[in-house]
């Protein structure tokens, strides 16, 4: 009984050690098989979609951002065997590609800053002569008829009949017989006609004919064309009166509209060409001949001269020319030049980043330069680069919203940290959105923080104040429906936002700000590119939402302005704009409808 006992025992440990390790292999096994697919399923899990215009949105899928519309952009959290700048920001390569981040590496250039002006063609004052009577008298014949007729130097003009004339033409003839014992009179009668340019042979004809000349012939006194006819047959006139205005428009000038901006690169005798609207694929040139000494209190603009030969009458004044100026900028010559895509611009600080080149994965680091002259689509580098650094050249705001993100230094947070959002205030909502969507935009709808309530830093609202001095420049070249006036004055307003010293303003107001930018640049933009006035005048009317809304949340210094509406615009939805003025001048029509709208709001500052 005792073996059986022990035997059965020893049975049971085995089995029961046997138990333990299979135990053992089973569940080991089976936990690095489910660490294994656990690590797989967060590697997937953990990639974030971001907006690059609006870094605070993370998705954990793909699609637009709700705000801007945008596609979203993976942020994928990576790690790399190599050291990197703790200040520095890593991508992944698919991120690098589907933000469609590109580089380039810096080198120096000559700096030749493009300036465009718009302007039109003129005649030359200096040309301008005026036709007047000699006499007192009637039209009796006109030989020239109509405005813009040519006429030669000694061409019959009129024929005038004077009874003054007729009568010192009989004192000649009475002088004649007393001239040798009065001879005193006889000269003083041939002055008297002398005096109503009567020619020494005609008074010498009147003088051995014995006739009296009843018509005085009115002569050509120089060649040009007939710019303003002043009177009609049997028209009395009087000695001095205007009959013809005449210019030569053998030579004519073509005046364009310099703004203060523009004025430090333009220089008398700088060669020009320039392009007329009418006479489409030929290019002119002339030399700058004079440049106004003062600037145009309303419209801002110095003008500048350029003189051209007209050969064969192609330049008619009033046509509208394109001028291009090509200003070397010798004191730069020897300086770094890069695209202006590369640059984060936020009035004191210009930021760049640049490729760290010790590194395989794409790494990047802010860095602060400083800006020259821009010089059409690039800036000259003063200081901050080094020939041969690689920085990014496009998309630029993709890199910075991931610097964002990941609390490193960014444009609108020197130091890094986090960006927070607006508390209370729903920006993806419609009252973000504007009129560039189609759909009708309400501009009384209020926002949801004012200067007041924020103390926005006056120093940034004075900058607004610049973008709301040019924004009337460009209303107002609206109302004149004039296509070229637009284009400048929007560009000039693109610049004056691009100008905006971010750095003034910091949390909700900054955030703010950073989502009404977007679309203030993109309507502005659009205005400048395009040709048409239909189309300015549609993304005009966007713009005008966008800013209304700027204008709302940070306030102005001293100015009143006038929210104003037209019902007919856009196809009788309506649309607004602002003025300086209460009187309305619609921008939408201009002179077609000139008085159409009401104001509808009145905001003071």
């Amino acid at each position: 009984m005792g073996k059986i006992f022990l035997k059965k025992w020893l049975n049971y440990g085995l089995l029961l050690v046997l138990g333990i390790f299979l135990g053992w292999i089973f569940f080991h096994n089976s936990g690095g098989i489910t660490n294994h697919e656990s690590h797989q399923h967060e590697d997937v899990q953990g990639t974030i979609w971001t907006c690059s215009m609006h870094p605070h949105i993370r998705m954990e899928q793909p699609g637009k951002c709700p705000i801007c519309g945008m596609d979203l952009i993976p942020l994928v959290p990576t790690g790399t065997s190599q050291q990197i700048d703790p200040d520095a920001i890593q991508l992944t390569r698919e991120a690098v590609a589907l933000a469609n981040v590109l580089t380039t590496k810096v080198s120096k250039q000559i700096a030749v800053r493009e300036v465009r002006l718009y302007g039109k063609v003129q005649a030359d004052e200096r040309s301008f002569q005026s036709q007047v009577s000699q006499l007192t008298g009637r039209i009796e014949k006109l030989f020239v008829n109509f405005t813009g007729e040519q006429v030669s130097l000694g061409q019959k003009l009129a024929e005038i009949y004077s009874p003054e004339l007729v009568t010192a033409q009989q004192e000649l003839l009475e002088t004649v017989l007393t001239k040798q014992s009065h001879p005193e009179l006889y000269e003083a009668s041939k002055e008297k006609l002398r005096q109503w340019k009567l020619t020494d042979n005609q008074i010498e004809s009147i003088e051995n004919s014995g006739t009296i000349i009843s018509n005085f012939e009115v002569l050509s006194t120089t060649s040009g064309t007939v710019s303003s006819r002043k009177v009609n047959s049997g028209d009395y006139v009087s000695q001095g009166m205007v009959l013809f205005d005449i210019a030569d428009l053998s030579n004519v000038w073509i005046l364009f509209d310099a703004y203060e901006t523009d004025l430090p690169f333009i220089n008398k005798g700088d060669k020009m060409k320039f392009t007329i609207q009418a006479v489409p694929g030929t290019e002119f040139s002339g030399n700058i001949a004079f440049i106004d000494p003062v600037i145009d209190p309303v419209t801002r603009v110095a003008r500048v001269r350029v003189e051209a030969s007209n050969v064969g009458g192609k330049l008619k004044p009033e046509m509208f020319a394109t001028g291009i100026v090509l200003s070397n900028l010798k004191e730069y010559r020897n300086n770094i030049v890069i695209p202006k895509s590369a640059v984060l611009w936020t009035g004191k600080r210009s930021i760049v980043y640049v490729k760290d080149p010790g590194n395989d994965e794409p790494v990047f680091k802010l860095r602060e330069i400083g800006l020259g002259p821009m010089l059409g689509d690039s800036y000259v580098v003063t200081d901050g680069l080094a020939e041969g650094e690689e920085i990014v050249t496009h998309g630029t705001f993709s890199v910075d919203a991931a610097a964002q993100l990941e609390g490193k230094p960014s444009m609108m947070n020197a130091e890094g940290g986090k960006t927070g959002t607006i508390p209370g205030m729903d920006l993806t909502g419609d009252d973000m959105k504007s009129g560039s969507d189609g759909k009708n935009s309400n501009m009384n709808t209020n926002t949801a923080m004012s200067s007041s309530e924020n103390k926005i830093n006056m120093d940034f609202v004075m900058q607004l104040n610049k973008i709301y001095d040019r924004y009337i420049v460009l209303k107002n070249a609206f109302v004149e429906s004039d296509v070229s006036r637009v284009k400048k004055a929007a560009g000039e307003v693109r610049q004056s936002i691009d100008e905006t010293d971010m750095n003034l303003i910091s949390g909700d107001a900054m955030d703010v700000w950073m989502k009404l930018l977007p679309d203030l640049k993109k309507q502005i933009d659009q205005i400048s590119a395009s040709d048409s006035l239909e189309e300015q005048r549609e993304y005009f009317s966007g713009f005008n939402d966008v800013f209304y809304k700027v204008i709302k949340t940070f306030g102005l210094m001293g100015k009143t302005v006038y929210c104003q509406f037209c019902p007919m615009a856009k196809s009788n939805k309506g649309a607004y704009w602002l003025s300086e003025i209460k009187d309305i001048k619609n921008p939408y029509f201009g002179n077609a409808m000139l008085t159409c709208g009401e104001t509808r709001e009145t905001l003071k500052y």
